[in-house]
């Protein structure tokens, strides 16, 4: 399993649209921008066979230092949960060819 960086993926939209790296940085950071921005306002992303991205809150629980084996108190938090597209799982399960 290879790791795969903004930076590999921007190289390869300027490869395959003939657009400059630069240009195609930026629109890779503008999108990534706006997910998150969304995200922070509560708002649910959905990525048409892609997947879709849904803050949610976890609620605030007690927990175990395993060291001391103290309670402690975790607070609510907010975090993302993502759920995938039907054409994304048909890739992952071998199921639709590039």
């Amino acid at each position: 399993m290879a790791t795969v960086t903004k930076r590999y993926l921007v190289d390869r939209i300027a490869d395959s649209t003939g657009a400059t790296k630069t240009l195609a940085k930026g629109i890779v950071r503008q999108l990534i921008d706006e997910i998150m921005a969304e995200l922070a306002k509560g708002n649910r992303i959905e990525l048409r066979d892609f997947g879709i991205f849904e803050p949610k809150t976890r609620s605030a629980r007690r927990a175990k230092n395993p060291r001391t084996m103290e309670t402690v108190r975790v607070p609510a938090r907010r975090t993302i949960k993502f759920k995938a597209g039907r054409l994304m799982k048909e890739k992952l399960n071998g199921q639709v060819s590039d």
